[in-house]
């Protein structure tokens, strides 16, 4: 079974910090399909449309009748290992500095048979769960884990290198004045974080919940206004080499589009939280986290974003907060690609109306503070890069992938149906 990972000591500063090295990274434009479901945490196969036979890895045609209708459809995760071996040895550097490592092959219940990284609790002839998460490289693997649940199971190194999981590392919360700052900052510390900084703009000002908050153990109450750049880089100065895990919770929220508005004071507070306020901190922070991401048992791992599901589609009832987070959505992939092979994960959940005051107006369904701080903390553990949050989120991300323009005209008709 699984040994409880253990606290890792102090950093020696006299020893080097690991540079990340990535596994093997190449894959087809097929393949892609793969790696683009995995970060949702979906396992996916491609199926042929006229034989309905599923195949692995990624073809253009199907190897059982040769039709070139291949769809990639959700698979059943069940399979049996029948066979696994312990690698010793690798000419990959990134292999290498992780030995041993266990690989094997596993009969799917779908039907194909595949290589895969195997969990340490998986024996041969044990019935598996696959899994498909990206890895070091930020390319789509699989991985086989036990059927059910054993003790410790997520401390298992070689799954680790697949997750984010906030145990004993820290983690940087940029606004800890907000309900959903606070739960955040509670649910990291029920998953075991070690340290949680938690951004507070003007201290001197009081705020709802600052005693309970200062309270919650390992929380650390840091300065920080992410609208101000001497703010954000005398943080990163402090705690920029300690950072494992940024969780941006900072958002400015106005109800309106541009014509309910005389001027353009408003939207620029919201680009300066939501736009700049991001830049800002991807510019001061992840060139560290970016250095750090092998940096053993606690190296840094993940950057998540919380973001309005109205980046993808402009919903005019909150047209401008809209557009400032469809900026820092663009921006969100910019930073994935300049993280790319550093091993930190950019974690975007897109949420539906979030249950604050400034969304009070709008009816239910609606997100708590504590579902979404919940549910940072499970896409952390699981390793998942793209979450929809709520029923809002999830129909409309489903309706964005069957056609954007379609939604973009819908949105904008309830707009003009409501007015009228």
């Amino acid at each position: 079974m699984t040994e409880p990972l253990r606290k890792p000591p102090r950093k020696n500063p006299q020893v080097r910090t690991v540079l990340p090295t990535l596994p093997p990274f190449s894959r087809s434009r097929k393949a892609m399909a793969f790696t683009a479901a995995a970060a949702e945490g979906r396992f996916v196969l491609q199926v042929c449309a006229e034989c309905a036979s599923a195949t692995y890895p990624a073809r253009e045609l199907c190897p059982k009748c040769w039709s070139m209708h291949l769809e990639w459809r959700d698979a059943d995760t069940g399979g049996r290992l029948i066979s696994e071996t312990t690698l010793r040895t690798s000419i990959n550097t990134y292999f290498r500095e992780r030995m041993p490592w266990r690989i094997g092959t596993v009969q799917l219940r779908a039907g194909p048979t595949v290589l895969a990284h195997i969990h340490g609790d998986v024996m041969r002839n044990d019935e598996v769960r696959m899994i498909a998460r990206t890895d070091k490289s930020g390319q789509g693997v699989l991985m086989a884990l036990p059927a059910k649940e054993t003790p410790n199971m997520a401390d298992d190194r070689q799954l680790r290198e697949l997750t984010c999981d906030p145990k004993h590392r820290r983690v940087l919360v940029t606004d800890g004045r907000t309900e959903l700052g606070q739960q955040t900052a509670r649910a990291l510390a029920s998953a075991g974080a070690s340290r949680i900084f938690v951004g507070i703009a003007e201290q001197w000002r009081p705020y709802p919940g600052s005693d309970d908050l200062a309270a919650v153990p390992g929380v650390e109450i840091m300065p920080l206004d992410v609208t101000d750049t001497i703010s954000v880089n005398e943080l990163a100065g402090e705690i920029g080499g300690k950072t494992d895990i940024l969780v941006n919770t900072a958002e400015h929220v106005r109800p309106g589009g541009t014509l309910d508005r005389d001027g353009t004071l408003t939207a620029r507070n919201e680009m300066e939280t939501n736009y700049f306020g991001l830049l800002r901190l991807m510019q001061a922070f992840a060139p560290g986290m970016r250095a750090r991401g092998a940096d053993g048992d606690n190296s840094a791992c993940a950057w998540v974003n919380l973001l309005s599901v109205y980046a993808l589609a402009n919903w005019p009832q909150f047209g401008t907060t809209s557009a400032s987070h469809a900026a820092a959505y663009s921006l969100s992939h910019c930073l994935r690609g300049e993280l790319a092979g550093s091993g930190v994960k950019v974690i975007n959940i897109l949420f539906g109306p979030l249950e604050e005051s400034w969304r009070q107006s709008l009816p239910p369904p609606k997100v708590t503070p504590q579902k979404l701080a919940a549910t940072i903390v499970d896409a952390l553990r699981q390793g998942i890069e793209s979450v929809a949050l709520g029923p809002v989120a999830e129909d409309v991300v489903r309706r964005w992938k069957e056609d954007p323009a379609v939604l973009e005209r819908e949105l904008t008709q309830l707009q003009a149906g409501q007015a009228s």
